[in-house]
């Protein structure tokens, strides 16, 4: 008999790990489907959770038809997880798991492990023993310290993602010519992950591809491990090992973290997007925006519909309608409309959306509306429509959002689209050829240099004539991610710290 996964995660044990360790965090499921990877984040707008045991098989049969196998939790436990706006808002985080990623294969698993001992050996020389534990993920290992291993008061004084990015990556500086060595020869790799939307393996979940389960371990197992162990018909897991913790434990370690590396500095560069790696660099000359022109147009159509009219939901809505619009444009002219919006998201390569159903009452009730100038097709839900399909808020956010998020934290490149597109007087903004020309095209290929460099550094590279629109805040409700990191690090100034590019 052939592998079941559904026959996996009907195992009362393996249900329990899985909604457990989810509990106050947001999920992820991972299938295929036509052979491209699938990423489930939400369910009819809202954020995916698991409340309880049943809630991991009911997602398993729902998105059966996906391929979905593979269940992924944020490093971030949430206080609240009722809302989109609650997993944008990181005043909303309680907690943030620090980690390291060593990623390998499981046929180098002896490899692996000798970089595991490495990094647990050097945090239990700052105390750190009962709060760390070990995930087998499939192909590699994580070291993962116990988000509840830092005291109330020092969480009290800075933010959980701050304290975790740090300590994973003061782990890794100090043991980088350690780890040099072992990752070098085997082929390894061994990197900070932590950002501000990270999502990491839960335990006893499958691994996306292979049949092997993501397994538990305290450290000193480490030399006992064997790849019998993630055999999902008859794995080793301690349970206890992800639970097991000390308040205050790292607190030591986080400490002199927080002394040596600069969250500030970390916060408006690279946190989100650079991943700290033993992995040799070979230098490239400039690095590309990383973010495609596709994904520019849609965030600052968005931007400026946002800037204009103040609805959030309609903004998404609006930049991804125009954004298809414009690349359909290009290739057969201005006049043409794709008739079929399936076929329009295969050519472009935007992932098709798999939730949330266009009216029958479409065609007949859209009506044709002028919005910043340019004439669109509205739904009777007033959101935007080209062809036949309704362009959605979660169509943005898996098309666009999720995009940007490969390269940069999508609410840093948001608040940057803000400030940007503010800086154009209200009739350029209403004006779809002048807004092309005049706020498009001139950053349409170094959007992350232009635009995100210039929050970064708090200040504007030119001037315009006509004073610039009010910047309303991020559509979470917070003020973006520049600005809580002056206000939550205690008003530490930014000293001169130079962006991504």
């Amino acid at each position: 008999m052939g592998f079941s996964v559904e026959a996996h995660y009907s195992r009362p044990e393996v249900a329990r790990e899985v909604a457990e360790f989810a509990v106050g965090r947001w999920v992820a499921l991972e299938g295929s489907f036509e052979g491209r990877r699938v990423f489930i984040r939400y369910f009819r707008g809202v954020p995916l959770t698991v409340r309880s045991p049943g809630d991991v098989l009911s997602l398993i049969s729902r998105y059966r038809r996906l391929g979905a196998r593979t269940f992924y939790a944020t490093v971030h436990v949430y206080r609240d997880l009722s809302s989109r706006g609650s997993v944008e808002d990181l005043g909303n985080v309680a907690y943030t798991t620090p980690f390291l990623d060593v990623d390998g294969s499981l046929e180098r698993y002896s490899a692996v492990l000798e970089v595991v001992r490495v990094i647990v050996e050097f945090l239990e020389r700052y105390g750190i023993s009962r709060s760390v534990y070990v995930l087998w993920s499939g192909e590699g290992a994580h070291v993962r310290v116990n988000e509840r291993a830092f005291s109330g008061e020092l969480l009290s004084r800075y933010h959980p993602l701050v304290v975790s990015y740090a300590v994973a990556e003061y782990v890794l500086r100090s043991l980088r010519e350690k780890l040099d060595a072992v990752a070098r020869s085997a082929e390894l790799r061994v990197e900070n992950l932590v950002d501000a939307k990270r999502v990491f393996t839960a335990p006893l979940s499958l691994h996306r591809q292979r049949d092997v389960v993501a397994v538990c371990f305290k450290p000193d197992a480490v030399t006992s491990f064997d790849p019998s162990w993630v055999d999902p018909r008859s794995y080793r897991h301690d349970p206890s090992a992800w639970r097991s913790y000390e308040p205050g434990e790292a607190d030591t370690l986080a400490l002199e973290a927080l002394r040596s590396v600069d969250p500030v500095r970390v916060l408006h560069s690279r946190l989100g997007t650079e991943r700290r790696s033993t992995r040799p660099r070979v230098a490239t000359g400039t690095p590309p925006s990383g973010i495609g022109r596709f994904q520019v147009m849609a965030v600052l159509q968005a931007a400026r519909y946002y800037l204009l009219y103040g609805d959030i939901e309609r903004a998404k809505s609006f930049g991804l309608n125009r954004a298809i619009f414009y690349a359909w444009a290009k290739h057969y002219g201005r006049g043409y409309v794709p008739k079929r919006y399936r076929r329009a998201t295969t050519v472009l390569g935007i992932e098709e959306p798999t939730e949330g159903q266009v009216p029958e009452e479409l065609k007949e009730g859209r009506k044709l509306v002028k919005a910043a100038g340019e004439e669109v097709y509205v739904s009777p839900r007033g959101y935007f429509v080209m062809g036949d399909r309704e362009q959605l808020p979660e169509d943005y956010d898996r098309s666009v959002a999720e995009k940007v998020e490969e390269y940069l934290p999508y609410d840093l490149v948001w608040e940057a689209a803000l400030k940007y597109v503010s800086r154009f007087p209200k009739h350029v903004l209403e004006d779809p050829a002048e807004f092309y020309e005049k706020v498009y095209e001139p950053v349409r290929d170094r959007f992350v240099e232009v635009a995100v460099g210039e929050l970064q550094n708090g200040e504007d590279s030119r001037e315009v004539r006509e004073a610039p629109r009010q910047v309303r805040p991020s559509p979470s409700g917070s003020y973006g991610l520049l600005k809580w990191s002056r206000r939550d690090l205690g008003g530490r100034g930014t000293g001169g710290q130079q962006g991504r590019q």
